[in-house]
């Protein structure tokens, strides 16, 4: 098979109606629009709801760049997320920071910080230090015997 032997798929291509030729042509008069009606004499415009208040119109408005008016959380802070099941790679009695969970690959930045969440069970001593920590996986970290340091 050569190059020149691919031909178009003509099932793809297929020609769109043309609307309004006559009554032969199966979409002529009314051209698929019924009988009669508002939407069959012209077109509205999106959003209209038959004079009823529109939701865009009956809808509070809140302006100005905050959490309340967006939603876009220019405030909040995006933590990585660690566990304590993910120190157990660690090795016994080593400290954990930011930049130690970062150099592993458990996480792909720093951002605005990192948090520990208390998901799964600690055997080894760590000094951990991050930016927050939940209180079930500060629990767990001081009941392995090691120590949980927030740093700012």
């Amino acid at each position: 098979m050569d190059l020149c032997d691919v031909k178009p798929n003509k099932a793809r291509h297929k020609s769109a109606k043309r609307k309004g030729r006559g009554i032969a042509a199966g979409q002529g008069k009314t051209c698929g629009r019924g009988e009669s009606g508002q939407k069959h004499r012209f077109s509205i415009k999106p959003g209209f709801e038959g004079g009823q208040t529109p939701l865009y119109r009956r809808l509070p408005k809140l302006r100005g760049q905050s959490n309340k008016a967006h939603n876009i959380g220019i405030f909040r802070k995006e933590y990585q997320v660690v566990n304590v099941a993910d120190l157990e790679r660690f090795a016994e009695g080593s400290a954990v920071s930011p930049q130690v969970l970062l150099d592993s690959g458990l996480i792909s930045k720093i951002g605005d910080g990192v948090k520990i969440l208390g998901d799964g069970e600690l055997s080894c001593k760590l000094e951990v230090r991050a930016h927050a920590f939940s209180k079930s996986a500060r629990e767990k970290i001081e009941a392995a015997g090691g120590s949980a340091e927030v740093i700012d």
